[in-house]
């Protein structure tokens, strides 16, 4: 689905593809803490799958990258992009937020579209926007979608949802 479908009306992430579907976004995408403007972008990414509330990912030339850093966390493995890279959040004054974000350095094939463009865990940031809405975190800290009121559930991440 285009961005101008989700402007129409209601997404349900049950029509969402397996395997993702990754496509552009012109939305404007924000990720705030502690006061601070980390990223903002309107040429993000977002990957579609089923089940999950939408994923965005910002270029690094719109993420405030001398705030973030590689994190100690081991990467992670996905079946359709490849090993994910960690990287923590450090604001002068505040703590250290670990894990914050992840990217792909070097993503399969089908995937090449989102080499080094970072993904923000809304749960981990105080604020996460998509243009002039605050996004919910998806459920647990496994998988990182961002929901919006457009986004028709269920969506997998809670407790006793692995499974699906």
């Amino acid at each position: 689905m285009a961005d101008e479908a989700i402007l129409a009306g209601q997404e349900s992430v049950w029509d969402y593809p397996r395997p993702p579907r990754l496509e552009a976004t012109g939305r404007r995408l924000r990720v705030v803490h502690a006061g601070v403007v980390v990223a903002e972008t309107q040429r993000g990414m977002r990957i579609l799958e089923t089940s999950h509330p939408p994923v965005y990912y910002f270029p690094p030339e719109d993420v405030a990258m001398e705030m973030v850093r590689p994190s100690a966390q081991r990467g992670s493995f996905c079946e359709f992009k490849g090993v994910a890279s960690y990287w923590d959040l450090v604001i002068a004054g505040t703590a250290t937020v670990r894990g914050v974000a992840w990217s792909y350095a070097a993503p399969s094939k089908a995937y090449v579209g989102l080499r080094d463009y970072l993904a923000f865990y809304a749960s981990k940031v105080d604020e996460c926007w998509v243009d002039e809405e605050r996004v919910v975190a998806q459920s647990g800290d496994f998988y990182g979608g961002w929901i919006t009121a457009h986004l028709k559930g269920p969506f997998k991440g809670a407790p006793g949802t692995m499974g699906w």
